[in-house]
Formats: C-alpha cells, sequence, structure tokens
C-alpha cells in the first residue's frame, strides 16, 4: 500500500486517506504488537454492539515495518473545526454533541476493558499525589455504582465527524465498559482543559437534561477522572487537574 494524503500527524500515530480507506499508521516500527492489537479488537467490539455511527474496522497491516490499522474512511470536518468556523452555531453544535454521548452511553458492552479497572490503575501509578490523596480517590472510585455501560473514553468535538454520509464517531482506543456519568466528566473536564468553562457548563446541562442525571452524580465524578488523566504528565494541564482533585468534596 503507497501512503498518501496524510491527514494528521501526531506524537505516534500519522493518519492517512488511501482509496477510500483511513490509515492509521503507527510511527515507531518497535510499537508492541499487543498495543495495535488492544486497539484494533476494542473498536471491533464496540462494532458488535450494534452502534451505527463507527466506521468499520477493516485489518491490520504492516506497511514499511510500521503497524497500521486500516478503518472506513469518515469523510467530512470535524465537530471542533465546525464550531472554529460557525461560532454562532456553539449551542447547536453542543446539543449534537450530547446526543451523540448519550446515544453512545445507552448501549452496553460486556467485552470492552472495565472503566473502574482502568481508573484504579491509573490512580494507583500516580507520582504527583501524595497517598493520603490516592487512598481518598481509591475509596470514592470503589463507593460509585458499577455499570457496563458503553464509554467512548474520550468523546470531544475533534473525534466527531460530520459529513454528507452522516456522523461518525472515531477513536475509540480508550473505550470501556463502565458508567456514563464518569464518560460525561470525562467530557466536561476536556473543555475545561482546553478553557472552554462556558461550553463546559452548557453541555453538562445538556447531557443531564437528555440522559435524565443529576449534574451532581456527574461531578462526583470529576476528581477521579482527573486524576487519571494526571497521568499522561501533560504540563500545561497539571494545575487545572489537581484543582479539581482538590476542590471536590470527597466524602470517606
Amino acid at each position: 500500500m503507497k501512503l498518501k494524503n496524510l491527514i494528521s500527524d501526531g506524537d505516534k500515530v500519522q493518519i492517512y486517506e488511501c482509496d477510500g480507506k483511513c490509515v492509521k499508521l503507527f510511527k515507531d516500527p518497535k510499537e508492541p504488537k499487543s498495543v495495535v492489537l488492544y486497539e484494533a479488537i476494542t473498536h471491533a467490539r464496540v462494532e458488535e454492539t450494534g452502534y451505527d455511527k463507527i466506521p468499520s474496522f477493516e485489518e491490520v497491516v504492516k506497511i514499511d515495518d510500521k503497524y497500521a490499522i486500516i478503518y472506513q474512511y469518515a469523510e467530512g470536518k470535524t465537530l471542533e473545526r465546525l464550531m472554529r468556523e460557525n461560532p454562532d452555531k456553539i449551542d447547536e453544535y453542543l446539543e449534537t454533541l450530547a446526543d451523540i454521548q448519550v446515544g453512545i452511553n445507552a448501549l452496553s458492552s460486556a467485552k470492552v476493558s472495565r472503566l473502574k479497572d482502568y481508573l484504579t490503575r491509573s490512580i494507583e501509578g500516580l507520582d504527583m499525589i501524595d497517598d493520603v490523596k490516592k487512598h481518598e480517590l481509591l475509596t470514592h472510585l470503589n463507593k460509585m455504582p458499577t455499570h457496563i455501560k458503553l464509554c467512548h473514553g474520550d468523546l470531544s468535538p475533534d473525534n466527531i465527524i460530520i459529513g454528507d454520509k452522516g456522523i461518525f464517531v472515531v477513536d475509540w482506543l480508550k473505550a470501556k465498559q463502565g458508567n456514563a456519568s464518569a464518560d460525561a466528566a470525562k467530557t466536561y473536564l476536556g473543555f475545561c482543559l482546553k478553557h472552554h468553562t462556558e461550553w463546559a457548563e452548557k453541555y453538562l446541562k445538556l447531557y443531564c437534561t437528555k440522559s435524565q442525571t443529576d449534574v451532581n452524580y456527574i461531578r462526583d465524578w470529576l476528581p477521579i477522572v482527573a486524576a487519571a488523566q494526571l497521568k499522561f504528565k501533560k504540563p500545561e494541564e497539571r494545575e487545572l487537574l489537581l484543582t479539581f482533585i482538590d476542590i471536590v468534596d470527597i466524602h470517606e
């Protein structure tokens, strides 16, 4: 396969459009096979839920000694780009995002990894908070209800593509089975980290209305998902994440 039409170039992967297919190329020839296959099988398991807004998984191949995952190509613009280009339609776009998330969370999957397990490992592995704070966070996490609802894990406007053929949701690497309110809390947090606090609050209100969820229930997840986000060690996020961990009241 000859790579062409580079769409994006990230730290670890490059995305190409080739002959109507989306090629996700891992840049490191030493990328562990298990990492590549985990992403592919997670995507396939989400497809098996019957969700109709996910590009189909095609195959895993090697291109010039590098692993690549081939997906159906989702043509269109990201919701993030549309929000930049049409600021007068922000409310409409936020409502679209909320509808998409409610639709995802309405499904269930017992095959994808457990969200609580992921959050536990993420918090336990942190080296920037003390053991007392870890204990508080883990105690709080253990008390939260365990569900098997489908959670995208990173549902943000840049992972939603809108085109003439409809809406597609991409980047399912972090998909988990778990509590939908944790998934919503992660999306809310994502807006905050990009300093779109007003959008975050509007989105949260829309999601709670559409899913009939108490806003305080989602806010209860914020210290947990903020702590898990610390594992990525992004300097520009650290201060705000630590603030979310500290200001939310955690009851023993």
